[in-house]
């Protein structure tokens, strides 16, 4: 069979799976319940005008021209880097072009053979990737599961590192960080945590979830995402300067990756000092949080995060229930399996402060109209 004849078999039985994706029309006329914009900070207009201003003062060219270890590299990169380490509580921070490259350096680069990768099973894909690209041994633990992960924990050989997220991003639900950092120092592992889903949102200056409990210096390794809470684009991994100077030696991700362009750093530093001029931010956000949370008591994980899950099993069911609510002016998208495991089919509900307290009820109430109605 030729190449091109496989690819449309394939694409024939997903459709014929009902699971065929497609790249979604506009939806600026909806209600954004569906963005990672969680801040804000996207649309926010302050840091559209700093970053403009800084952009038209550095008079710089748009693109860099190459790898960071060759034409690419320059002072807004090292003045950014030296920002987020102070932001983030590290000895030192990495920039990468997105969160996803960023996962896949970490682990493909620092487990070495002999070494063992533990990983919740609702890990983000980019870990999982880069987790199978490792050659390190690897074995997953039931998700947020400290019995099951101390009996892997056990048996584990070389260096251990513990993968985790701080804020998952299908659940909502945050990791037990304080008793998986005192596993890991029980076991002497080393715990990496991607705050993709609390950086901006917790923590002081948005420093994350692993600050916020005051964890810093505990955690081996952070990876923090600028493209959802802080609005932006890029990653970084902090950590210590031996960790930075090695990704920098040996990360194929990084060395042989073009540097992201400088506008995209002045929208990372143009964001945090937003966070940092307007503290409010963060405040009104748990507020959003709290009103959602009390007008719609069926959701599927208790979360404290933005990310608030209401289950709806079955691809067909949880497809039509979103069309429902888009129907009525709600932009939110169905999550179905194999995205999730087969039977916690939901709508993934993500909550912002450009949210208004009217727009979270009208969306409660119609959840609970159109949940309850389906249950006759």
């Amino acid at each position: 069979m030729k190449i091109e004849e496989k690819l449309k078999a394939d694409l024939t039985k997903r459709q014929e799976m009902n699971l065929l994706r497609k790249l979604p029309s506009s939806s600026e006329d909806m209600v954004d319940f569906v963005s990672n914009d969680y801040l804000g900070l996207a649309r926010n207009p302050f840091v559209q005008q700093k970053t403009a201003n800084y952009y038209k003062e550095t008079h710089q060219q748009i693109g860099t021209g190459g790898s960071r270890l060759l034409a690419g590299n320059n002072q807004y990169f090292e003045d950014l880097e030296t920002q987020l380490a102070i932001i983030h509580h590290a000895e030192s921070a990495l920039l990468f072009n997105a969160g996803y490259v960023a996962n896949m350096a970490f682990f493909v680069t620092i487990p070495q053979k002999g070494d063992t990768i533990l990983y919740d099973s609702l890990i983000h894909a980019c870990v999982k990737d880069g987790i199978r690209l490792s050659v390190a041994n690897r074995y997953s633990f039931r998700h947020n599961n400290l019995t099951h992960l101390e009996k892997r924990l056990q048996k584990a050989e070389g260096n251990i590192f513990v993968a985790v997220e701080s804020i998952y991003s299908m659940d909502g639900d945050a990791s037990p960080l304080e008793e998986l950092v005192d596993l890991c120092q029980k076991y002497q592992a080393y715990l990496v945590v991607d705050e993709a889903h609390s950086t901006g949102v917790f923590g002081e200056n948005g420093a994350g979830l692993v600050c916020a409990l005051g964890l810093e210096n505990h955690v081996f390794a952070r990876i923090h995402t600028f493209g959802k809470g802080i609005g932006a684009h890029g990653a970084c991994i902090v950590g210590s300067q031996v960790l930075k100077d090695y990704l920098v030696n040996f990360s194929r991700q990084f060395i042989y990756t073009t540097s992201a362009p400088v506008h995209s750093l002045l929208a990372i530093r143009s964001a945090y000092e937003v966070l940092k001029a307007q503290t409010h931010l963060q405040k009104e956000l748990e507020h959003k949080i709290q009103l959602f949370k009390n007008n719609f008591k069926n959701t599927f994980v208790e979360s404290h995060s933005p990310i608030q899950v209401v289950l709806c099993k079955g691809n067909d069911y949880v497809r039509e229930v979103a069309q429902k609510l888009q129907n009525r002016g709600f932009d939110i998208r169905p999550i179905m399996s194999p995205t999730v495991p087969e039977g916690t089919e939901r709508l993934r509900i993500c909550l912002h402060v450009h949210n208004t307290d009217q727009e979270i009820i009208n969306l409660a109430t119609a959840l609970t109209e159109i949940i309850c109605q389906d249950t006759l």
